[in-house]
């Protein structure tokens, strides 16, 4: 894992370098500059796969020009077949330099991994962003060129002047991070998941060239073969991602996703050393007796890290300063601090269960919006839609009714925090019923033109393409590289993606139980009271301990310094927060309003 860097145009040397040492924390083995004019390009490495000074980057090959952040899982299969090719390396980076020179850009649809990488091959710039996004690459083009880098941090300073970007801002509070192309800073935009562009003689061309509804819908509608090859899958996932001469933990909560992948490892004969998380003086927001009878049963080493009060005030600045731009998720914190103590520990790769909910139906939520689905069959639903206009509610509940009632989308992700209503009220700006959709729109144009029409598919594709990309996944590499920490997430592995989405919708829902298919695979690996288990998520006590350090102050004196609220609705919304009601609504207007005083004040 690593950290890149570049400018194609004209640049000073001083101020390139100084924007490029921003991005020292994700690789600290090894740092490279290649500067030519018009061209800068530089890599911070973390040495994973051939730690040999030989496979250093920037990398050339002839004409082509590489620096890559991530890892090509199936280098080696690629290695013998790419047949006319002069190894220099054992890297993978070398693979895709082999790669792009047999099949061009079209090479990206032969890897296996998660990466972000930039390649020149003569005057065009190639940047590419892997398939679910667990890697991000960021760009601003300039009236001379393009400058990209792997964080925000390391564009912002080719800016003319920090402004922020409104459509960002709305959905970020629609959706707990903003949506591809936009960041918060007006200038810089970011690669969605599952796409490249390429730059020429100043011309942009963005494709998209994977998408996880391409596979055919329903092609799997026996559950016997279902299982076997979905088992399989995992296997052959796992088994890729721990091909790795470098120290390996895993995450380890209470739940089946991570106690999954520690069974299959486990049966793979590698044993991972286990890490969870507690918090001090409130065991009923922890995991750590549950992990610890998972460990047990695993026959794992099992460590676990307890934050308290105190550690959450002292790391809250350095969290939301890592993460550049407002993203609305309180577990980045604890996280962050766990991470820490995992590369402490001196291992350079962590597995995570990412991608699992979503692939296999783990929301509550999911289910309840399958049932209100059903409404909108009514023939006579007119008193029920006059109702809901007449008798408005906060709640999400009754944003849910109306709008099977008004026939629009129902479903608008997993992360949906602030409806357009509620933004309409808090914010000093008319923000209309729906607005939030044309942030849907390129993605609910994929699924209506896709042979996938059950509503199950649509939670499961959208959620792929923000809830994980653009949220957990910007969470997870942030906060694993700010301590030069390779996290791996398995269930994100596009076969398996194909292969679950290619099941026939009925078997995935089974008789409403949330994971039905991961739960029978699992009974070949783990107790049963490990699979029944109900599903807590990721708590802990954030915003009690937010309101003793004065973070609904900060809220109220950026607003007064911004006048971005509706001073009596922010009222209404703290008062809330003091109560312990609207948690996550309340974080994000904190981690929205730090970055404001941090950046714009």
């Amino acid at each position: 894992m690593c950290g890149i860097f570049g400018i194609l145009g004209p640049y000073s040397p001083e101020h390139a370098r100084s924007a490029f040492a921003t991005l020292a924390h994700r690789g600290r083995d090894n740092s490279s500059i290649i500067e030519e004019p018009e061209l800068f390009l530089a890599h911070h490495r973390l040495a994973i796969t051939d730690t040999h000074a030989r496979a250093h980057q920037p990398m050339r090959r002839g004409n082509l020009l590489l620096s890559f952040n991530g890892e090509i899982y199936n280098h080696r299969q690629l290695r013998s077949v790419l047949k006319n090719a002069v190894w220099q390396t054992e890297s993978d980076a070398e693979v895709i330099l082999a790669a792009y020179a047999t099949w061009g850009i079209d090479c990206v649809q032969h890897f296996d991994g998660m990466f972000a990488f930039a390649l020149l091959d003569g005057d065009k710039l190639y940047l590419v962003r892997d398939r679910f996004g667990e890697k991000s690459l960021f760009y601003h083009l300039t009236p001379q060129g393009i400058v990209f880098a792997s964080e925000l941090k390391a564009v912002k300073p080719f800016l003319a002047s920090v402004r922020l970007n409104e459509d960002a801002l709305h959905s970020y509070l629609s959706f707990l991070a903003p949506t591809p192309p936009h960041t918060f800073y007006q200038g810089i935009e970011k690669l969605a998941s599952g796409e490249w562009l390429c730059y020429q003689r100043g011309q942009l061309t963005r494709q998209r060239y994977y998408q996880p509804l391409a596979c055919p819908a329903s092609a799997i509608n026996d559950a016997t073969t279902a299982l076997s090859l979905i088992e399989q899958q995992l296997h052959d996932s796992l088994r890729s991602r721990l091909d790795t001469q470098a120290p390996v933990a895993a995450l380890l909560s209470g739940g089946l996703d991570s106690a999954m992948l520690c069974a299959i490892a486990a049966e793979q004969g590698k044993k991972l050393p286990t890490f969870t998380l507690g918090y001090q003086g409130y065991g009923r927001d922890d995991e750590r007796t549950n992990a610890k009878i998972t460990a047990t049963e695993l026959g794992l080493e099992h460590h676990e890290v307890v934050i308290g009060r105190d550690d959450f005030a002292e790391q809250l600045d350095h969290v939301l300063t890592a993460l550049d731009e407002p993203l609305n998720d309180p577990a980045a914190l604890p996280l962050y601090m766990l991470m820490q103590h995992i590369a402490e520990q001196g291992f350079k790769v962590v597995l995570s269960g990412e991608g699992s909910d979503e692939l296999f139906l783990g929301y509550r939520q999911y289910f309840e919006c399958l049932d209100i689905e059903q409404l909108a069959q009514l023939k006579h639903k007119n008193w029920l839609k006059n109702y809901f206009h007449a008798h408005f509610s906060m709640h999400k509940e009754w944003e849910w009714y109306k709008r099977v009632f008004d026939n629009t989308l129902l479903f608008r992700t997993s992360g949906e925090k602030f409806t357009d209503l509620q933004q309409n009220r808090l914010l000093r700006q008319n923000i209309r019923d729906n607005a939030s959709l044309r942030f849907l729109a390129p993605y609910r144009a994929i699924f209506e033109h896709s042979a996938h029409q059950h509503p199950a598919q649509w939670y499961s594709f959208i959620d792929l393409q923000l809830f994980v990309g653009e949220h957990f996944l910007t969470k997870l590499d942030r906060v694993s590289m700010a301590h030069t920490l390779e996290a791996r997430a398995p269930f994100l592995n596009h076969n398996l993606a194909d292969l679950v989405l290619s099941v026939d919708p009925l078997l995935r829902i089974g008789k409403g139980e949330s994971k039905a298919l991961l739960k029978q695979i699992a009974r070949r690996y783990l107790s049963e009271p490990i699979i029944a288990r109900k599903k807590k998520g990721f708590a802990y006590p954030y915003l009690d301990w937010l309101l003793t350090t004065s973070g609904l102050e900060l809220i109220e004196s950026v607003n007064a310094k911004t006048g971005l609220f509706n001073e009596e609705a922010l009222a209404q919304c703290l008062d809330m927060g003091r109560k312990g009601k609207i948690k996550q609504h309340i974080w994000g207007l904190y981690v929205l309003c730090h970055w404001l005083k941090r950046e714009m004040l």
